[in-house]
């Protein structure tokens, strides 16, 4: 059995670097698209509902590309990397043209093929870590992925803001999404396939006959009987973190979906107004209803910038991790504790901050979570996979991050109108609750033995 070579730290950069513009992809979706939807005429209590196609399309793309990236090899590309680059080429489209939706539905059906796509990237992205570093060398590569993602959530989250400051308009007519959102995801489109590209060029993968253990591409099991297969015989290990992944991702699905009504309601007292509402055929209507949208765009705007404080904060804390891990051993399973439990406080305190600028310190708490949430389970992880089923393993353990999204995307909206009186802050505080109750479900969850340090 060989042993995989270290890999130096520009070569796990560059292997890393196309989740920069994956992060451009879902940072734009989860921080804007419930704008879209309400300036398309959506309820804020359907918000949830509409977010459904993206869970949906992880569930089902995830483990299908898995279990196709591990019986796959191109001579140029091989195994994972053609997923990258089909993913990045859709996903640069449906980025671009998603803010040009003319209705709702049409705006819901891009979000389906966006999801789709960017799951097709991003999958391949986890198996291709484990695949080229060893067992010493992991937890500093899914930090170091998780320090790109920061830095790819901080920029796009601020992007719809940043062009309105240089002088792009954030306002438009009722039901037209401002141009400032429209040049925001165009950026992102470019940026999501640019940084791809870098990954496909610069990273090189070993064929399988160099592997520990060879795949062997001529098994005739089906596909839906090989993916029930291993579901069923998942290792207890998965199975642990994967109730852990569920309610950290109910967590962050709640947020996306409703931190945009939630905070300008809530925090910032601007709602966004109804259309159907104002005759906007009446001057006086139409100057209410101008003044009422200038004042949710605008609150959205920094809505969207505080979200990127998360991203700022992840960003720190895993460049603070990488470099910790790059000299010594990480306790995963500590590290993730405390993070999860910080991140449960930043949620529960936006219920109480007395002024916007406070949610700075609110998203940074959140940002240690999701530092820890894109790497450590992952960590955790890797050490029970069987090595030439890295793909599929990859994807049935992403299972446990849609799955929280599907309850919420069906269940939220109806929890919020029927015990909160339909205000969407309970949903930032179900969120918190959600980190805390994962954070002490890691009793479950074993610690791997020690590794020499990489």
């Amino acid at each position: 059995m060989s042993q995989k070579p270290h890999l130096s730290f520009w070569q796990i950069w560059n292997m890393s670097f196309g989740f920069l513009g994956i992060q451009f992809g879902f940072a734009l979706q989860g921080g804007f698209m419930s704008r879209i939807f309400q300036t398309l005429g959506a309820d804020k209590d359907s918000l949830p509902l509409l977010w459904i196609a993206a869970p949906l399309t992880g569930l089902l793309v995830q483990p299908v590309i898995g279990y196709l990236s591990d019986r796959t090899w191109h001579p140029w590309l091989g195994r994972r990397r053609p997923y990258f680059l089909i993913g990045a080429v859709l996903s640069s489209i449906a980025l671009f043209f998603v803010p040009y939706s003319p209705t709702l539905w049409v705006a819901v059906g891009f979000l389906w093929i966006l999801d789709a796509s960017i799951n097709i990237s991003m999958e391949p992205f986890r198996a291709l870590v484990a695949d080229k570093l060893s067992e010493q060398q992991r937890s500093y590569g899914f930090v170091l992925q998780t320090l790109i993602i920061g830095i790819g959530t901080w920029v796009a989250s601020n992007l719809p803001w940043l062009v309105n400051q240089l002088g792009v308009s954030n306002q438009a007519a009722p039901g037209v999404v401002p141009p400032s959102v429209k040049l925001a995801f165009a950026i992102g489109a470019a940026v999501f396939l640019v940084s791809i590209l870098v990954t496909v060029v610069t990273t090189r993968e070993d064929p399988p006959a160099v592997w520990p253990e060879p795949v062997d591409t001529s098994e005739k099991a089906s596909l839906p009987a090989e993916i029930l297969h291993n579901i069923v015989h998942m290792p207890r290990q998965m199975l642990n973190l994967g109730f852990v992944q569920f309610f950290s991702w109910l967590a962050f699905f709640s947020m996306w979906s409703l931190s945009t009504p939630a905070l300008t309601e809530h925090v910032f007292k601007a709602p966004a107004p109804d259309p159907a509402a104002f005759d906007v055929t009446v001057p006086a209507q139409a100057q209410a209803f101008a003044l009422a949208n200038g004042a949710y765009q605008s609150a959205a705007d920094l809505v969207g910038s505080y979200t990127g404080y998360y991203g700022l904060s992840s960003m720190l804390v895993a460049l603070l991790l990488s470099l910790y891990a790059s000299r010594h051993v990480i306790n995963r399973r500590r590290v993730h504790f405390v993070s999860l439990m910080l991140g449960g406080i930043g949620f529960l305190s936006m219920m109480w901050v007395p002024e916007p600028a406070w949610l700075i310190g609110s998203f940074a708490l959140v940002g240690v979570a999701w530092a820890s949430i894109l790497s450590m389970p992952y960590a955790l992880l890797s050490s029970s996979v069987d090595p030439r089923k890295m793909g599929i393993s990859m994807g049935i353990f992403n299972m446990f991050i849609v799955i929280p999204q599907i309850v919420a995307s069906t269940l939220l909206g109806p929890a919020l109108r029927l015990l909160f009186d339909n205000q969407s802050i309970y949903a930032l505080v179900i969120s918190g609750l959600s980190l805390v109750l994962a954070a002490l479900l890691l009793v479950r969850v074993e610690e791997p033995k020690a590794q020499v340090h990489a």
